[in-house]
């Protein structure tokens, strides 16, 4: 895996998410409201609506489009919603974000 750095923690607000464009796909990184930072694809199971402008609540957000709640920690949709989208590995070395991506195949230079 490749750890990317992808800005600081006060970046993000407070129970807010900030999108990251990858070769892999747009990825959601959210900061809850004691500062825990999670990351998933910016993309909910059920009708693809964008996350990262969802309401975080907890270790949790709920969808913009139809209100799905996904769990920030595991991917999963919580209540009797089924589905899930991928967690992304972050790890915050002081103020700064890193997210981990699986390192994509390069020709070389």
């Amino acid at each position: 895996m490749t750890w990317i750095a992808i800005g600081t923690v006060s970046d993000i607000p407070s129970r807010g998410a900030r999108c990251v464009v990858t070769p892999q796909g747009k990825i959601a990184v959210f900061r809850t409201a004691d500062d825990q930072v999670f990351a998933i694809d910016d993309r909910c199971p059920h009708k693809g609506g964008p996350l990262s402008q969802g309401i975080v609540h907890g270790a949790a957000v709920t969808c913009p489009l139809h209100n799905w709640v996904i769990s920030l920690e595991t991917g999963k949709a919580l209540g009797a919603d089924e589905g899930s989208v991928r967690t992304i590995p972050v790890k915050v070395e002081g103020e700064m974000l890193f997210i981990a991506l699986k390192a994509l195949a390069s020709k070389a230079a």
